[in-house]
């Protein structure tokens, strides 16, 4: 019988992260050094969270049939190089959400060893696709470059006819649970060629689009960008404060148009409709809706932090909760006095070039649409699409708190102007 000293062994595999494209196959090393059989010892794999769950378990010739649910029937080991000590593991198919750490355990009756390896999934997704959002008459083009399905996320940049890289301007990133999908925006002048590039960059991975701007797009742009006024000046609505909804810390103007937030907490009702939650200083409009479009704007300035948009009937009120579509909001804001994003949802920010002083509001309710734009800039800030609507939805409004008269303004429903 071999002794213990000779029964030892050492469990080695690569140093260095492996990289794997989304949908292909990996091997993850893993063998035994020296080269000894392991037929008749206990071999696991596990993924490496706070704690070790088991991907793959193969004990003296039988297999676990135990393992986490999402690597059922692609996980499995070389059998016949276990003779030679080697207890790689073939992940098929692989995910997005594969990418992490892994420990490979390999244990024989009176010793074991272990290694962890790293790996990166990339996924190389959409080619960008580019498209024109205005044209203003003094013959700047404002383009949009969108790409889809990337991981991790690529380097997104504009380049002119010649090459060179433009300025960077708006970019907004989302990312699900497995991909990212980013939007940037740039601002150039009309040209002789009006010619621009469009780079997504991952890696040693790298797609390109081009845009050829005509005059039938640039008159189509400014045909648009007045349709877009007009169908605004047809949906706008009459908005004002509901005093019945409004936390007991904030203070609403008598024509119910302002909002701000007070030094003391007011005694009022706590009536069903109120916010009562200390961090959740908010109050919704007097007027529902539960069909239509409707557009109303909120003067901003001078504030540095802030929360606008809508919200459903049933929204909870009275604790802390998660400001996203899930739960029955639908806003933008500005946080720190520089950075917008939908709030408490950290997958989704904006990085704006200016500040906005006053936003609009509209909402398509039968499309599923909330978009958000600076006013004076008229430019978009945002949009939720694809949403699907089915209570009364009311407009959202959250001054947040006035630290040592730092955000003391007022957030404003203005009336509507229209810029000719």
């Amino acid at each position: 019988m071999p002794s213990k000293d000779m029964e030892q062994f050492q469990v080695v595999g690569p140093d260095v992260s492996l990289v794997v494209g989304a949908g292909e196959d990996l091997m993850l090393p893993c063998s035994l050094k020296p080269n000894i059989s392991a037929v008749n010892m206990r071999v696991g794999w596990f993924r490496v969270y706070t704690s070790d769950l088991l991907l793959h378990l193969y004990d003296n010739g039988d297999e676990s049939k135990d393992q986490i649910q999402s690597y059922r029937g692609r996980t499995s080991l070389f059998k016949e190089e276990l003779q030679k000590g080697n207890t790689s593991l073939k992940l098929s198919r692989v995910k997005i959400t594969d990418e992490g750490e892994y420990r490979c355990v390999v244990r024989s009756e009176n010793w074991f060893d272990d290694i962890s390896l790293s790996v990166s999934v990339a996924a190389v997704g959409t080619y960008p696709v580019i498209s024109m959002e205005s044209y203003s008459k003094d013959g700047r083009l404002s383009l949009l470059c969108e790409i889809k399905g990337w991981n991790p996320e690529p380097e997104v940049v504009w380049l002119d006819n010649d090459g060179n890289l433009l300025p960077d301007e708006d970019t907004e990133t989302l990312r699900d649970t497995e991909r990212f999908h980013v939007k940037k925006r740039v601002t150039v002048h009309d040209s002789n060629t009006n010619r621009f590039f469009c780079r997504a960059i991952l890696r040693d991975h790298m797609k390109e689009a081009e845009i050829v701007i005509s005059m039938s797009e640039k008159a189509h742009a400014e045909y648009a960008e007045e349709k877009e006024k007009q169908i605004l000046e047809v949906f706008t609505v009459g908005v004002t404060l509901d005093p019945d909804t409004a936390n007991p810390c904030l203070i609403l103007s008598d024509d119910r148009k302002q909002v701000t937030f007070g030094d003391t907490q007011q005694d009022l009702p706590d009536n069903p409709e109120r916010f009562r939650y200390n961090n959740w200083l908010s109050v919704l409009g007097k007027e529902g809706f539960s069909s239509g479009k409707f557009y109303y704007e909120v003067q901003v300035s001078e504030k540095t932090d802030w929360a606008l948009g809508v919200a459903t009937e049933s929204v909870e009120r009275k604790s802390p909760i998660k400001w996203c579509p899930e739960n029955g909001y639908w806003t933008v804001g500005l946080w720190d006095d520089n950075e917008y994003k939908d709030l408490l949802n950290p997958s989704v920010f904006h990085s704006l070039k200016q500040k906005p002083q006053k936003v609009g509001v509209f909402v398509d309710y039968e499309e599923g649409l909330v978009s958000f734009y600076d006013v004076e800039a008229r430019s978009h800030i945002y949009s939720y699409t694809g949403q699907t609507f089915t209570e009364k939805m009311y407009p959202f409004f959250n001054p947040w708190h006035n630290t040592r008269g730092k955000n003391s303004a007022p957030l404003i429903i203005t009336p509507v102007h229209y810029m000719e």
